[in-house]
């Protein structure tokens, strides 16, 4: 992809990308990731197709999601200085993660450039998440 092809950064840090259903939106989402942020969506990406290989994946908003048959579990979104993880049922995991949302039941945990991700601790999240309602949208 050409540097005149790159999808634009919102003024967010966020990459813009047209809405659309399945892998290739998300895909296209994740190589847009500007620098280190990208190789944390591939991770988190895998993560999620590993630990429920029937995903249901969309890019809305600008925003990739993860979801199952009663709705999304799962979001990422990238900031200037961080990747958010967003799960949308957040408050009935454990260990609850650590970042409150004006959403209820909604939590994030952020990735700042330099983390270790505790792929682990995302992959036990992800499991518990698709025990709970999904979320619509």
């Amino acid at each position: 992809m050409t540097d005149d092809k790159k999808p634009k950064l919102l003024s967010s840090g966020n990459p813009q990308i047209a809405k659309g259903d399945g892998d290739a939106p998300i895909q296209a989402y994740i190589a847009a990731m500007p620098g280190w942020k990208s190789e944390i969506g591939r991770k988190l990406d895998e993560i999620v197709e590993r630990v429920f290989p029937e995903v249901t994946k969309a890019v809305k908003w600008n925003t990739p999601l993860y979801g199952k048959e009663d709705g999304w579990f799962f979001s990422m979104y990238c900031y200037k200085r961080y990747v958010q993880l967003t799960f949308m049922r957040g408050t009935s995991l454990s260990p609850v993660p650590p970042t409150s949302s004006k959403t209820e039941g909604t939590r994030y945990l952020n990735i700042h450039e330099g983390d270790d991700l505790d792929e682990a601790l995302v992959e036990d999240w992800i499991r518990q998440a698709l025990g709970l309602p999904g979320v619509t949208l």
